[in-house]
């Protein structure tokens, strides 16, 4: 299922979501701390694709909710998680949209991680 919306949104702003059944990985200091071959892919005008993970194929173990928060006119609230390390965390790596906007409802729950925070965000096949 893809939804590609325009509705609510400023002219020309567009959010696509669709499956992508090859493999991602969220990979830091050699650790894997996400694998799935069930992303959510979101391309937003203006943003580079970002990859959201289901929690069930996230180490969730390895995350601590932060009290950070962020607001997407498009997407909503996102809560923040900082990834835990064997060299102490790295704060606010990841999020997640716990209740987005209608529309995106899709990437509830799901988790995204920051490619400047980690050391990789592999997508292979």
């Amino acid at each position: 299922m893809s939804t590609d919306l325009n509705e609510g949104h400023e002219a020309g702003h567009r959010i696509a979501i669709k499956p992508n059944a090859r493999r991602c990985r969220v990979i830091h200091q050699g650790v894997t701390y996400a694998d799935t071959h069930a992303a959510l892919t979101l391309a937003e005008t203006g943003a580079p694709d970002v990859h959201y993970f289901p929690r069930a194929d996230v180490n969730m173990a390895r995350l601590e909710r932060s009290i950070h928060t962020s607001h997407c006119p498009h997407k909503g609230d996102a809560t923040h998680y900082h990834l835990l390390t064997e060299e102490g965390p790295i704060e606010n790596a990841a999020w997640s949209y716990e209740s987005p906007l209608d529309g995106e409802g899709q990437i509830k729950g799901y988790l995204a991680f920051y490619p400047s925070r980690v050391d990789r965000i592999d997508e292979t096949s």
